[in-house]
């Protein structure tokens, strides 16, 4: 459970980065099965902790388009289009 809070705790950003080294240690295929085991299994939990993030941000920017009366994102690049 340590292991669980400790990923809760990570920055989006950290996750990202720990997930891509577990992936790069996993296709190395030099793990023993036990560690390879615990990997896969922090490799979810970061996953999970990661899409959890995401989501939130996206909650966070959904509220605050409302607030400002607009119901959908619209694209940056969309208005430099008509400059």
């Amino acid at each position: 459970m340590t292991s669980n809070k400790k990923t809760e705790n990570l920055s989006f950003e950290q996750s990202l980065q720990e997930l891509e080294s577990i992936v790069t240690q996993m296709e190395q295929g030099d793990l023993e099965l036990d560690l390879a085991l615990q990997q896969f299994e922090r490799g979810i939990m970061l996953a999970r902790n990661s899409q959890t993030k995401l989501s939130e941000a996206e909650q966070k920017v959904k509220i605050l388009m409302q607030q400002q009366g607009q119901e959908k994102l619209i694209d940056f690049e969309q208005d430099d289009q008509g400059e």
